[in-house]
């Protein structure tokens, strides 16, 4: 890990690529990434469908977020606290 950030600093470094983590959260291994999403839509596969009460196959439009590679290796769209929009630990993942 190099020189600790901001928040601010941190969503640039997801804009830009990069995955970043906190040296203050407690799991080992999380980190975050920008999800760019599907703009031009893909087709709802079976889960999907059932979730969002469509036919299996309707094409659904999927915008950007942000997403978190959990202790266990899941993965999960991720929302920050007021903690983390605040820390200044942020750090690049090699």
């Amino acid at each position: 890990m190099g020189e600790a950030f901001d928040f601010g600093e941190a969503l640039q470094a997801l804009r830009s690529g990069f995955r970043v983590q906190r040296a203050g959260w407690n799991g080992k291994g999380m980190w975050l990434a920008l999800q760019k999403g599907h703009p031009d839509g893909v087709p709802a596969n079976a889960n999907s469908a059932e979730a969002l009460h469509v036919p299996e196959g309707t094409t659904i439009r999927i915008l950007p977020y942000i997403v978190m590679k959990t202790v266990d290796g899941s993965f999960v769209p991720w929302l920050a606290s007021q903690t983390d929009v605040l820390a200044q630990d942020w750090n690049t993942v090699d």
